[in-house]
């Protein structure tokens, strides 16, 4: 048996890829640079909801934060803005971690649902409503690193309930859900209504009024928003094209004071220059209009309505006897060739 000498070296293998290799080295590369974690379910969270849920919980927030602004306005009696900030899913040790000490924090029933969740009031925002409920402006600049006190807490109970009846309002959308206060507290880690790992979805507003800005801060339980999946999947499937109904007042008491033209017109015959050129005092213009046959009413240039033109005491009047569809186009002179005979105006 040939005996090899220790430290020789092995002969050099001169072989090359051919270009069928080269590509699916660079092939399987790219398969793993553009492989999606999303795809992969975390056995560690399993109470996570779908970001299709999460899509859905912002859009019915978005409805909260618009009635909000009116309910904070009416009831402050000043302009302020309200904004949605976020929408995302966290453990309530991590929500935690984001709050200021002290604080205001509430902690929600959910009826009729089990658990609770929790509402959170920044500093920033709380001591300036409390000027602003005892008569000041709300504009003071000072900081206050303070505990909120027991009649403090109670001013407050009034902008609380407002802002459970708005989400209250906005949660009907999808299911009833009675929020209720159930405890107050300024210390976060002092309400303990939910376990540190517990996933919430964390939904963050931006409530400014003049020049102070403050968060408000809500946490709901992951698992309870995840038993109400088939209720999501039924409500927003209908109503992704279809205002509520609460959207549809708003705009309609936007639309009320908009301004119209109505005219009451009395179509006749059609006259050449030359006849109109004749015209003097006296002259006698019949119009072909039967005396029975019923009159335009437009508005805005469409025709909307038929009816008779009346008296009131020194003025005249327009006497609605039907509301004209899309499908009765006819104009006056079409209803008085269709009317029965009779004496002219």
């Amino acid at each position: 048996m040939p005996m090899r000498r220790l430290g020789a070296r092995n002969p050099p293998v001169s072989r090359q890829l051919s270009q069928q290799e080269i590509d699916a080295v660079f092939q399987k590369k790219q398969e793993r640079r553009f492989e999606t974690p999303a795809a992969r379910f975390d056995f560690r969270r399993p109470d996570r909801i779908p970001k299709s849920q999460v899509r859905a919980i912002h859009l019915l927030h978005d409805t909260f934060v618009r009635n909000l602004v009116s309910s904070l306005s009416a009831y402050l009696r000043s302009y302020l803005a309200v904004n949605l900030v976020s929408v995302e899913q966290l453990s309530y040790a991590e929500f935690l971690e984001g709050l200021p000490s002290p604080t205001c924090m509430v902690s929600l029933g959910l009826q009729p649902y089990d658990g609770n969740g929790v509402m959170e009031l920044n500093p920033s925002l709380v001591f300036p409503v409390l000027e602003m409920l005892l008569g000041g402006t709300g504009r003071s600049t000072a900081a206050l690193d303070r505990d909120i006190t027991e009649i403090e807490q109670k001013l407050l109970d009034g902008l609380i309930r407002i802002i459970l009846q708005d989400l209250r309002e906005a949660w009907k959308g999808v299911t009833a859900v009675e929020f209720t206060v159930e405890a107050m507290e300024t210390e976060p880690q002092m309400l303990r209504v939910l376990a540190p790992n517990e996933a919430v979805v964390t939904i963050g507003v931006e409530i400014k009024i003049g020049e102070t800005v403050g968060m408000m801060n809500i946490a709901l339980p992951s698992i309870v928003i995840k038993m109400m999946r088939q209720k999501f999947d039924q409500q927003w499937s209908v109503r992704k094209s279809q205002a509520s109904d609460a959207e549809q007042a708003r705009f309609l008491n936007r639309l009320k004071d908009a301004v119209f033209t109505l005219e009451a017109r009395l179509e006749g015959l059609e006259l050449s220059v030359r006849d109109l050129l004749d015209l003097n005092e006296g002259t006698l213009v019949t119009f072909d209009h039967p005396v029975g046959c019923p009159i335009q009413l437009i508005l805005n240039g469409k025709d909307k309505y038929v009816g008779q033109v009346v008296c009131t005491g020194r003025r005249r009047g327009f006497l609605v006897d039907s509301v004209r569809t899309p499908a009765q186009g006819k104009t006056s002179r079409e209803l008085a060739a269709a009317g029965s005979p009779g004496g002219s105006e």
